[in-house]
């Protein structure tokens, strides 16, 4: 298996409540599976290939203080129905994880690494991912139904802890959400001032 490590945003067990809600449903229906493939998140840096989990993260985020995300609703994101949560504080706090994992990173074959890119990084939360942006006929489908789920999901929640995980797969090429496995390494609680 080949390791890679994932720096997350994990938002509150309601927030959390409700992806995991929405995404078992669209796999249920759909067969979509990418987006629950991983756990609730926001990613900071994803599929990361580093030599170990990224231990200069706790003294990178020592400074940054918990704030407040606002979830903007429903939206369409290189294919994926996401819900948007993207804001100035959570694209600073993407940059402070990126200025500390970048440096670790070491060469890997397969699927590049997710950082941190001024101007082109969104933060969202993933309902229908990989595998819905290869099927755009659903897309409006897949959103009706979503809507109609009245799942209800805070309209906003406080950041305050930034998780790390283990994710392993075979070689990290093809449909690789399918068969990839994670493992919760630590998480880390952003400073109250």
């Amino acid at each position: 298996m080949a390791t890679r490590y994932g720096v997350f945003l994990r938002p509150d067990p309601l927030t959390c409540a409700a992806v995991t809600r929405i995404t078992a449903q669209l796999r249920a229906q759909f067969g979509l599976v990418s987006a629950g493939a991983f756990p609730p998140h926001a990613t900071l840096a994803g599929s990361l290939p580093l030599a170990g989990p990224p231990e200069a993260l706790a003294r990178a985020l020592a400074p940054v203080a918990p704030f407040t995300v606002r979830n903007h609703g429903l939206a369409w994101l290189n294919g994926g129905l996401v819900h948007d949560v993207h804001g100035d504080q959570l694209e600073a706090l993407a940059a402070t994880v990126d200025a500390a994992v970048r440096p670790l990173l070491v060469p890997a074959a397969g699927l590049p690494a997710d950082l941190f890119e001024p101007g082109r990084w969104h933060a969202h939360l993933s309902l229908g991912s990989h595998d819905l942006a290869a099927r755009p006929d659903l897309h409006d489908e897949v959103e009706d139904y979503v809507r109609g789920l009245a799942v209800e999901v805070p309209a906003e929640f406080l950041a305050e802890v930034v998780a790390v995980y283990r994710l392993e797969h075979e070689n990290w090429t093809g449909t690789w959400w399918r068969a990839m496995e994670w493992e919760h390494v630590r998480s880390l609680r952003l400073a109250s001032r």
